[in-house]
């Protein structure tokens, strides 16, 4: 489990290089609209929740991440493409 703040977590969405959302759902398996979803995205007849609760709180509230797997992933091409 992991909390961050939903600010952060859009800054990671917004850095990703394009395609990385389907990059992430491709190697989990996944529709591309949930890993959206992950990152604060709402349509859930495209895709499911995935474990990420906001709550009320400074810098957009506060996320915690049941699983941090797409979390990770994002970094890790954020920083493979020297932007983190």
């Amino acid at each position: 489990m992991r909390i961050i703040t939903f600010n952060q977590l859009r800054e990671i969405k917004n850095q990703l290089p394009e395609g990385s959302t389907h990059v992430i759902a491709d190697k989990l398996n996944l529709d591309v609209q949930t890993v959206r979803n992950y990152f604060g995205g709402t349509d859930y007849d495209g895709g499911h929740a995935m474990g990420i609760h906001i709550e009320p709180g400074p810098d957009g509230g506060y996320v915690t991440i049941d699983d941090p797997k797409i979390l990770d992933m994002a970094i890790e091409i954020l920083q493979e493409a020297g932007l983190r």
